[in-house]
């Protein structure tokens, strides 16, 4: 196949590109293509205007270019224009290409200068051009302006290497010839993924606006900073000659004279210039498209295999088979109660690195959420005191008695008891709005068939509020069997006896031990009880 042949194939690619944007799906296939990437200023659209011969890209301070620009040149006996996303329309005057540009563009990036990754689809026919299909990304920028966010350069550089990483990529590295290449940002890109500079072309812009007395000889030559495809030289228009109208081929030819007539470079001006820029670029798509053929062949086809695979499963459908109908309804209720699961056990697919949730929240619930409600249940030691006291002499009543009576025992201590109903409940309600929350997540999948989730999601939370309540009356059942009997008999508990000997070694220990020991034996029941009631009731275990 002769090199004409090979260069038809860059109109299928184009195809294919249009194919995948057409459907709004991101191409798994490393189609081959050439992207051109720079920093703002370093003459980008400038180049590829002159390819065009028409001035058609918007222009302006700050990032002019904010999302990427497919712009494929078909060589053809009249001129036109036509975008992707206006399928029909014919645009034969470049001043409306410009205004559709920035239209579409702000359609989805908004007027704050933001960027977006999607993709602006141009063909442009031509008698003037060659085949070629280019990416004119977003200029390389330091420093947000405007309403832009803060982090404007990383989203630059992660939509750059986008397309740049891929193997099938050539890298058109555009950098202006009054700076130095040592700090160039797109050879610095390029370098990051093509080390040995095998997919890399460079061209150096605004050579006839070096200081007098320096050029950039060795870099044309290759041999400061050599890549393996060369360098190229272009001089663009200046901004007095943009905005006079200055026309691109007088322009053109003012290129030409200026490469034939420069010491430095006129013993290569045939290798100089926009026209040989355009030729060298379409000569290595075509070559590039030979090289990766094979190994791009060899995917597609074992794409296609995959897919006619997925699709033997469907031949003969019928939408209208009740069986097959009942079979997808089957699955995708059991996937969602597979994915209920996953949520509760821990063990799905994705993890959530943001919050928790599922399991992991039900989880802190139980060991950090609830036992906090319980240390909320503050006991104020004097009401405490007060409390006991009422309820010995209210038990007493015209009678004075010796000892504590259990009756105001039992009356203290289930009054504390039954202030844990308040954070048990609480603690159930905490649990069921986690599982409702989780069975909406799970539901997700069910989208698109709205009636469905919405059936799903009634019929599984009704089940849980069903629960719920049989939950709650078993956590108060609990309860109340703790009310119904205080176990004195247990081991933890100190009782009278217990409490006795504990203070007789705290007096013994005591300076006061002596004065204590004189007490004398008829001691009202009064101080005794006030006496008794804080060893016996303070130390009830949990309390």
């Amino acid at each position: 196949m002769g090199n004409r042949g090979m260069e038809d194939l860059i109109p299928l690619v184009n195809k294919l590109q249009d194919a995948f944007s057409g459907i709004g799906q991101s191409c798994n296939l490393d189609l081959p293509q050439i992207a051109v990437v720079g920093g703002q200023s370093a003459g980008k659209s400038s180049v590829l205007e002159n390819f065009v011969g028409r001035d058609f890209l918007p222009r302006g301070s700050g990032i002019v270019t904010r999302r990427p620009l497919v712009l494929q040149l078909i060589s053809a006996n009249a001129e036109w224009a036509e975008f992707l996303h206006c399928k029909g329309k014919k645009f034969t005057d470049f001043d409306e290409v410009r205004q559709e540009i920035e239209a579409e563009t702000d359609r989805i990036t908004g007027a704050n200068k933001g960027i977006s990754p999607v993709p602006i689809n141009l063909r442009v026919y031509s008698p003037h051009v060659l085949n070629l299909t280019l990416i004119d990304l977003p200029g390389i920028t330091k420093v947000p302006v405007g309403d832009q966010p803060a982090d404007i350069e990383q989203q630059i550089r992660d939509m750059i290497m986008q397309f740049i990483c891929r193997e099938s990529c050539l890298i058109l590295a555009v950098t202006p010839a009054n700076s130095d290449l040592a700090n160039s940002d797109a050879l610095k890109l390029a370098k990051d993924v093509d080390p040995q500079g095998q997919r890399t072309i460079g061209v150096i812009t605004k050579l006839d606006l070096m200081d007098e007395g320096t050029d950039a000889r060795e870099v044309l030559e290759n041999k400061l900073l050599p890549l393996r495809r060369g360098y190229i030289g272009v001089v663009n228009r200046s901004q007095k000659d943009i905005d006079g109208k200055k026309d691109i081929k007088m322009a053109m030819a003012a290129e030409r004279k200026f490469f034939l007539t420069h010491p430095a470079y006129r013993h290569m001006a045939e290798k100089m210039g926009t026209p040989c820029l355009q030729k060298v670029l379409n000569q290595q798509l075509t070559n590039h498209i030979r090289d990766t053929l094979p190994a791009f062949r060899s995917k597609l086809q074992t794409q296609l295999l995959s897919l006619d695979k997925e699709a033997e499963e469907y031949r003969g459908y019928r939408p209208d088979d009740p069986g097959r109908k009942t079979k997808q309804l089957l699955q995708m209720v059991q996937q969602f109660s597979v994915d209920f699961e996953k949520r509760i056990e821990g063990s799905g697919d994705q993890v959530d690195t943001v919050e928790l949730s599922g399991g992991a929240k039900i989880n802190r619930i139980f060991h950090e959420r609830f036992p906090f409600e319980l240390v909320k249940m503050e006991c104020d030691d004097k009401e405490m005191r007060r409390e006991i006291s009422y309820a010995i002499k209210n038990i007493h009543g015209i009678r004075t008695g010796l000892f504590t009576p259990d009756m105001a025992f039992e009356a203290i201590v289930k009054k504390q008891i039954v202030k844990i109903k308040e954070p048990c409940i609480k603690c159930v309600d905490m649990v069921i709005q986690e599982l409702i929350n989780t069975v909406r997540q799970c539901t997700n999948k069910l989208d698109c068939f709205p009636r469905l989730r919405e059936e799903t999601e009634r019929i599984v939370t009704s089940h849980i509020r069903d629960r719920e309540s049989r939950a709650k009356d078993q956590v108060l059942l609990l309860i109340d069997v703790q009310l119904s009997y205080i176990n004195t008999n247990h081991e933890d508990f100190i009782g009278f006896a217990n409490a006795q000997q504990s203070s007789k070694q705290s007096n013994k220990q005591s300076s006061a031990a002596s004065q204590v020991s004189q007490v004398p034996p008829c001691i009202s029941s009064q101080t005794l009880s006030e006496n008794l009631s804080s060893p016996v009731l303070g130390v009830w275990p949990g309390w």
